[in-house]
């Protein structure tokens, strides 16, 4: 790194916000594009689709931050362990699902008509999500249910977080599978298409290829050192890839 280039520092809280900003919008992009939302939240989204006609007020945000609450739960189970940013990490869920719903209203549920921009959409939406988890992995305060169930099982169980995110997005692909063809009954490729496959295979590179580009620029220590250290146990060595 060029020598005369600091990194921005004490960026921590920062990253929290953008992050949970830009995941919401990532995510309504890439469901208006018509070619499947990345693994991770297709389950959510199989489940919202089914839900919608039964329940109009239930929406893809209220299932988004419901699903996650599952596995949060599903986390402390695992690890055997509780800890304050557990819960907490459903508060940002609930956030980002009350931000999602927000980006779907500002530019609309429907899918593109037009090939060039659901490509265009599909596009920004796999770019705009990986940089935010990203920027998400990257903070000590408590990230989604999603991220969080990730890097903690990975720091818990000793293991590379590249290798669990690639084995999560797979199970989550499955997942959203079994549950399309359980409550529909067959294959929907707006629901799960060409973009779930691709993202499937490029979501983790993608990620890592950004925290390294974060990791030169900035430094995700945060503001208030103690209260990070008081409450979420932070220690530098947090900001892993």
């Amino acid at each position: 790194m060029d020598k005369t280039l600091k990194p921005i520092r004490k960026t921590g809280e920062i990253f929290y916000i953008l992050g949970t900003i830009l995941c919401s919008l990532g995510v309504c992009m890439s469901a208006k594009s018509g070619f499947g939302v990345s693994m991770v939240v297709a389950p959510s989204f199989v489940i919202s689709n089914f839900l919608q006609p039964k329940l109009p007020f239930f929406t893809f945000g209220n299932t988004e931050y419901v699903v996650q609450g599952l596995f949060i739960i599903a986390l402390i189970i695992i690890v055997g362990k509780f800890k304050i940013k557990y819960p907490l990490s459903f508060v940002t869920a609930v956030i980002y699902g009350l931000l999602l719903d927000m980006w779907r209203l500002v530019f609309g549920a429907e899918v593109y008509t037009e090939t060039y921009m659901r490509v265009i959409s599909m596009i920004l939406g796999a770019v705009v999500t990986a940089f935010a988890i990203a920027l998400y992995l990257r903070t000590y305060l408590p990230q989604q249910g999603y991220d969080l169930f990730v890097y903690e099982i990975a720091t818990e169980k000793k293991l590379r977080m590249n290798v669990v995110k690639w084995v999560y997005d797979a199970s989550s692909l499955v997942l959203a599978i079994a549950l399309m063809l359980i409550l529909f009954g067959r294959f929907d490729l707006e629901m799960i298409g060409v973009g779930t496959l691709i993202l499937t295979v490029i979501n983790t590179p993608l990620i890592a290829g950004f925290g390294k580009l974060i990791d030169k620029f900035c430094d995700p220590a945060p503001m208030f050192p103690r209260f990070a250290e008081k409450v979420f146990s932070y220690k530098a060595e947090n900001a892993d890839e």
